[in-house]
């Protein structure tokens, strides 16, 4: 990265950096809740097994949520689960990423700092830009110390408390607006996640450390956390359930064991069909452009690219389901009682629908099925917030990602890919479909749907600007080319006129 930039620019991040680590051993005093040999044990397992350290810490950690939750659910309601919820994620912050949790704790207090002197009408844009920022300076960071690097550290976290900021944010907006019986439509659309009041600091805490949503998510709304660590989601005012309580193991177990086989997936297929060199994914060039991979049909690379970023995929599924799974433990995913006292369901950490997002049939489906929680993010705080604008959600969802100019080439190209196939539902689907996702039809739709998502996918994980264009170059950029076809041909289709009732 510094054989890239300006002089004067290397020495202005050097001397950021320098400064930002010279409080690093004021920081480490604050590494207090892991004891020392943990460290030392935790390396002894990960040379036994092949892995590098950050990796096999990261899996402990999150297969710790699991017993972990089980004291949760049996702790009393009210400050005690809090209390546990913010320890506990502090633990797994240490236990993982070492002295860089310190990231989560200031930006977590700044932020609460704002909320108690600022009014919601600021702290709704304040906050959200202090969030955006430190989250943005942490991938600055990793991008110029560790370019195309995989390495863990802290901001993988901070991606998720980036999103618990920003929605509590508006949630506190919305909730003064509405009481005010004021509000955007947006406000009354996201009524049911509106806060009344700012919470406590051991409240607050315990939801941006949640321990059980720390590491991967799902960063889903206050509301919810509040609910299940007070009581009001299973017990009325009077101490009474408010319907028949449903048990935790199926929904503990089902994601645990998806989560299991996505894992061991992802390590015997990334084995076989690797996306980036398996001994040093940095510094040599990615497996889909080396010279003797791009020699070779196209079919058969874009068969492999298929099966190596399904593979990829696996290793989401893992941690997103394993999550899901420690959030059902304690009721945390559990969506409560209709009005009947009937059980809604368990959606609430479900950060995945893994078999619809396989055979999505258009973009729509396949947006709703990945990263949900995110989507809702996207979609209630941005989309809803600028008036549907799909620039700035997708400029912000790569804002977010990091400044890596793969990330770019695909959003940039999903807004494009998005409008062909709204025309497409618009004038084609009526023709030809029937409303059956495994029509003929719909099997045509799937296909399609997964071969241009593979084809853009791949610039999002390949980072580099040369890596994804010669990938996309390799494939005669054939993706954008059917788009801009398919649009400039489907347009000139008159729309079918609506069937009379």
């Amino acid at each position: 990265m510094e054989e890239i930039l300006p002089e004067t620019v290397n020495v202005a991040m050097s001397g950021s950096i320098e400064f930002v680590y010279s409080f690093e051993p004021l920081a480490r005093k604050t590494v207090v809740l892991v004891p020392g040999f943990v460290g030392t044990m935790m390396q002894t397992i990960a040379d036994a097994v092949g892995f590098d350290v950050e990796t096999i810490s990261m899996l402990m950690g999150m297969l710790m949520c699991y017993p972990l939750g089980f004291i949760m659910k049996a702790l009393p309601y009210g400050k005690t689960k809090h209390l546990f919820s913010f320890l506990l994620g502090a633990f797994l912050l240490q236990f993982t990423i070492g002295v860089q949790w310190i990231h989560q704790l200031v930006s977590s207090l700044v932020a609460y700092v704002m909320f108690l002197i600022l009014p919601p009408e600021l702290s709704k844009i304040a906050v959200p830009v202090w969030a955006m920022l430190y989250i943005s300076a942490g991938h600055i960071h990793r991008q110029y110390i560790n370019y195309l690097g995989w390495d863990m550290d802290f901001t993988g976290a901070q991606m998720v408390l980036t999103m618990k900021l920003y929605s509590l944010a508006w949630n506190l907006y919305d909730g003064q607006a509405l009481a005010k019986g004021e509000g955007s439509r947006a406000s009354k659309k996201c009524a049911p996640f509106a806060v009344k009041e700012l919470p406590g600091i051991i409240e607050y805490l315990g939801y941006t450390f949640c321990f059980s949503s720390v590491l991967a998510g799902p960063a889903y709304e206050y509301v919810y956390y509040a609910n299940a660590c007070d009581g009001t989601l299973l017990y009325d005012s009077n101490g009474k359930p408010k319907g028949k309580i449903p048990g935790v193991a199926w929904p503990t177990l089902k994601p645990f064991l998806i989560s299991m086989v996505c894992m061991g997936i992802h390590v015997v297929g990334n084995g076989m069909f690797p996306l980036l060199d398996p001994v040093d994914p940095q510094n040599t060039t990615a497996v889909l452009v080396t010279e003797e991979f791009l020699s070779k049909p196209w079919f058969q690379r874009y068969g492999y690219q298929w099966l190596s970023l399904l593979f990829v995929r696996m290793k989401y599924y893992f941690a997103w389901k394993n999550a899901e799974g420690a959030q059902n433990i304690w009721y945390a995913g559990f969506e409560g009682f209709d009005e009947q006292g009937n059980a809604k369901g368990w959606d609430v950490s479900n950060n995945v629908d893994i078999i619809e997002f396989e055979t999505a049939p258009n973009v729509k489906t396949l947006s709703a099925a990945w990263n949900k929680k995110t989507a809702n993010w996207l979609g209630r705080y941005i989309y809803m917030r600028t008036n549907g604008s799909l620039a700035a959600t997708y400029g912000l969802s790569a804002f977010w990602h990091g400044f890596y100019p793969g990330y770019y080439l695909f959003f940039l190209s999903v807004p494009f890919i998005t409008a062909c196939e709204r025309l497409g539902r618009k004038k084609l689907t009526p023709r030809f479909g029937n409303g059956k996702k495994w029509s003929p039809w719909g099997i045509v739709c799937i296909i399609f749907t997964s071969l241009i998502a593979e084809y853009n996918v791949a610039a999002f994980q390949l980072l580099s600007l040369e890596w994804a264009l010669a990938n996309w170059k390799g494939f005669y950029f054939a993706g954008h080319i059917a788009c801009l076809v398919f649009y400039l041909a489907v347009s000139q289709i008159p729309s079918p006129k609506k069937k009379e009732e």
